[in-house]
């Protein structure tokens, strides 16, 4: 065996050694794009899953967008089960057993995009007849046939289709005649069961196809050689083959013959399957002819079925793939296998992905044949610092071009070691060590050329900025337990262009927040409460800043009312108000406040002019009505008044004394005496009184 098959051999051995796949079948997920293409508000989401319904609910909103009824006992949809929903965008129905579908059920709802009703219990593929319907999915029922029914020559803007039964063992000519003058371009077919027949020409029709994924098995080749045939026909560039052979079957012949033949397919993606060493042979020399730019061999079991293991000879003749992707490869023997492959043909590769696969240890005699590779994915492995850059592993002279590098869910710890190992690779300009364990453990030496660097998921805290180059253009600490971003944060970056904070505990963006050059800031599902003038952020073009407990008050006035929402990459559906009580839960779009209640010198700017005005009415009315006589009589009569009381206030607190002289003839005395005397001594009063008798001489 050469150096090089030795190396090959080392490679996988590790991978299988190591690896685990938990997961025997991929079922066709939902296509969560519903999501995104319909919801605007909170409000128009109702979720009424696993509720243990027997009927759609009949008090919905009128405003809804968003319904998911799954996982209920809802055996039919009648004609009124929808009314009234006018602006229903997405049905998810999914799980709930149903087995009939009125064929007017959706005229109520000429808004529905996405219609989800996979995994029931349909005989028969539904008429439906929705012009606006994008996403349409099917799978995973129990119709015994693909027949399309004729109604859906009108859905002219499905673009994806999931169509799938385990009962629909055969594909006839016509099945998919309705949908020949429609623009689809994503048919998802199958249900991961064995095909019995596959008439050729029945995709042929379906030329707008991009993308056709096939979750069906095979044992014989004519039949799948069929179906290639009919994909060149639609000229589709992506091609995915999931649980491409049964279980207990014995494969013979050369599937993927007719590869050499579809210059159009670029994408090959096989998920899911067992491979044996003699199919992997074929499989090898049958891409080495191909057009194929992209081979991805997704959740593969293995198997040596031969005692020399996998050989495969030096081809004389150029190849076209540039891309091939191992994400989770099992060893069904589980020892080192035995691999003879010369990497000199694919010496061109530029992208190569071992994810999943339990590597400890970088393979460096074998990427050293791969000078070209400017893209390494090592994600989701168990490799560590001394085990990617390990002593006997010159970066320098293995990565010779590699731009960007990936080590997502890994081992590593030490962001110094990390830092200074990065010097070596000259060309490098993108780092991602998210979902680690990085620690801040000295001061950092970046490589000027590296530009990009993602740190998410890591604890790292705020201090984080210190140990980061000034080089740097894109920065991802999202989840790194930060608190707070300040100004001195980010003063050192001045060629900053991407910023993602996102799920941290940052409470407030500061005013004076400063990056000249940055273009998007993630912030969202943070603790921010409100958003200020972003006035040093002169270039940005897009804000994520959903999910945080905004307050619905004036601080939230310039975000609400000012700021361009064309910036807002999840607006409005991310902005809920939280405080005060009153307003939990409501969309902030919806949030309305006034530019004068919110702002002091615009209320200034009113009030100031409004009280010249009305103390000029009020002095001219004085001027006309003589109110300068009329103050100045007033000011006299109430200096007037209060000198009164003063003098009245003085009086009270002095004592006098009073000689009053009464005159009287002897005859009135007895009055006097008893009447006029009495009526003088009151309370307050003393009196003393002094009687003298006058003589009156009359002369002669």
């Amino acid at each position: 065996m050469s150096t090089q098959s030795t190396n090959v051999a080392f490679l996988i051995g590790t991978i299988a050694i190591l690896s685990l796949i938990t997961t025997d079948c991929v079922a066709v997920k939902d296509d969560e794009k519903g999501f995104i293409l319909c919801v605007t508000s909170r409000r128009g989401m109702q979720d009424h899953s696993y509720q243990n319904l027997t009927n759609v609910p009949s008090n919905l909103p009128d405003d809804t967008q968003y319904l998911d009824i799954s996982h209920n006992s809802i055996r039919r949809l009648s004609g009124a089960s929808f009314s009234g929903l006018s602006q229903l965008c997405c049905l998810k129905v999914t799980h709930c057993g149903l087995q009939e579908i009125s064929p007017s059920v959706f005229s109520h709802t000429p808004a529905l995009n996405v219609l989800n009703i996979s995994f029931n219990d349909l005989p028969i593929v539904p008429d439906i007849s929705l012009k606006q319907l994008k996403i349409l999915d099917l799978a995973y029922n129990l119709h015994k046939s693909y027949r399309i029914p004729a109604s859906f020559q009108n859905l002219a803007n499905l673009d994806v289709l999931s169509l799938g039964s385990p009962t629909a063992l055969s594909v006839n000519y016509n099945d998919f005649d309705p949908l020949s003058n429609i623009s689809l371009s994503h048919l998802v077919l199958g249900a991961g069961i064995r095909w019995q027949k596959y008439d050729s020409g029945a995709l042929a029709k379906l030329k707008s196809l991009k993308t056709i994924s096939v979750f069906a098995s095979f044992c014989e080749a004519s039949m799948f050689q069929n179906l290639l045939a009919d994909v060149n026909v639609t000229g589709a560039k992506s091609l995915r083959i999931i649980t491409l052979f049964p279980d207990n079957c014995n494969v013979t012949g050369n599937f993927f013959d007719s590869l050499k033949t579809m210059p159009l397919l670029k994408n090959l993606t096989i998920e899911n399957t067992w491979i044996n060493s003699s199919f992997m042979e074929v499989l090898m020399k049958n891409v080495w002819f191909s057009h194929l730019f992209d081979l991805s061999l997704v959740n593969i079991t293995y198997n040596e079925d031969r005692p020399d293991g996998f050989q495969f000879r030096t081809i004389n003749h150029s190849v076209n793939l540039c891309s091939i992707t191992f994400n989770g490869v099992k060893h069904y023997q589980y020892k080192y296998p035995q691999i003879n492959m010369s990497l000199e043909a694919v010496s061109n590769l530029t992208y190569l992905k071992f994810s999943g696969t339990g590597m400890n240890i970088l393979p460096c005699k074998l990427l050293s044949v791969l000078p070209s590779l400017e893209t390494l994915d090592l994600s989701d492995n168990l490799l560590k610092d001394t085990g990617f850059w390990w002593f006997y592993c010159s970066p320098t002279s293995v990565f010779p071009k590699l731009r960007r590098l990936y080590l997502s869910k890994n081992r590593f710890s030490s962001l110094s070691f990390i830092s200074e190992k990065t010097n070596q690779m000259k060309t490098l300009e993108s780092l991602d060590l998210s979902f680690n364990s990085i620690s801040l453990d000295g001061d950092c030496s970046w490589p000027a050329k590296l530009i990009e660097l993602s740190l998410a998921n890591n604890n790292l805290g705020n201090n984080v900025f210190n140990y980061l180059s000034v080089n740097f253009e894109k920065i991802d600490l999202s989840k790194t337990g930060i608190t707070a971003i300040t100004q001195k944060d980010l003063s050192r970056f001045h060629k900053l262009t991407h910023l993602q904070l996102s799920s941290n505990s940052i409470q407030v963006i500061p005013a004076d927040l400063s990056a000249p050059s940055l273009l998007n800031l993630y912030v969202d599902q943070n603790a921010i409460t409100s958003i200020s003038k972003l006035a040093g952020l002169s270039k940005l073009q897009t804000l994520k800043a959903g999910n945080n407990p905004f307050v619905c008050s004036c601080d939230s006035y310039w975000f609400v009312s000012v700021l361009n929402k064309s910036l807002l990459a999840d607006w409005p559906l991310d902005y809920t108000c939280s405080t005060p009580p009153s307003f939990a839960g409501v969309s902030l779009s919806e949030y309305k406040t006034s530019e004068l209640s919110c702002e002091m010198w615009l209320q200034a700017a009113v009030a100031v002019p409004a009280l010249i005005i009305i103390s000029a009415a009020i002095g001219l009315v004085f001027y006309k009505c003589d109110g300068v006589w009329y103050t100045k009589m007033l000011w006299v009569w109430i200096r007037v008044k209060r000198r009164g009381k003063k003098n009245s206030n003085m009086l009270k607190n002095l004592s006098f004394q009073y000689h009053a002289f009464i005159s009287y003839s002897h005859q009135d005395s007895g009055w006097v005496d008893s009447r006029l005397v009495r009526s003088l001594e009151v309370p307050g009063f003393h009196s003393a009184f002094m009687s003298v008798t006058l003589s009156l001489v009359t002369g002669s």
